[in-house]
């Protein structure tokens, strides 16, 4: 079965809270999500663009975004693809414009299909490995959206329990 939505978690785990994409994605490995799921760690953007041309019907990006709230407040932001604007912060630490991969993705006829971010506000961004308290509760938060989020792109099935 072809994988429909995409979850990428962004980020770079050498910035303290800009690691809770990767912690994200680590959690969701043991998690239980359907087979039309694919996760992936896009540490420092890059090939995102690559596997997006593949095309989705859903993609689920997770990563620290600052807005504003109170740090580990984890948010569910859906960003319009073709508005050329992007979620707040998410672009500028890792090298990677969404409005431009967006246009690029239009240009090749391909679609990211409903664009969604799982953001955590970070309590810190800088170096230093690890995440700080909050943000470390918070990826138990995020790994329940994501699952949930992921169950609801289904084609057609229900999550079971188990």
């Amino acid at each position: 079965m072809k994988p429909c939505v995409l979850v990428a978690g962004v980020g770079n785990s050498l910035l303290g809270d800009d690691g809770f994409g990767m912690e994200v994605i680590q959690h969701l490995e043991s998690a239980c999500l359907p087979g039309w799921v694919q996760i992936a760690d896009y540490e420092i953007g890059g090939r995102i663009t690559c596997d997006l041309v593949g095309g989705y019907d859903t993609t689920i990006l997770i990563d620290a975004t600052p807005r504003g709230e109170q740090p580990g407040t984890v948010s569910v932001l859906e960003i319009d693809p073709g508005s050329g604007t992007a979620a707040p912060s998410f672009v500028a630490g890792h090298g990677m414009r969404p409005d431009a991969v967006f246009q690029l993705l239009e240009l090749l006829g391909c679609d990211a299909g409903r664009v969604l971010l799982v953001s955590c506000e970070p309590l810190r961004l800088g170096s230093g490995i690890g995440l700080s308290p909050p943000v470390h509760r918070a990826v138990r938060v995020a790994v329940r959206a994501v699952t949930d989020l992921a169950w609801g792109a289904s084609p057609g099935l229900e999550q079971v329990e188990t």
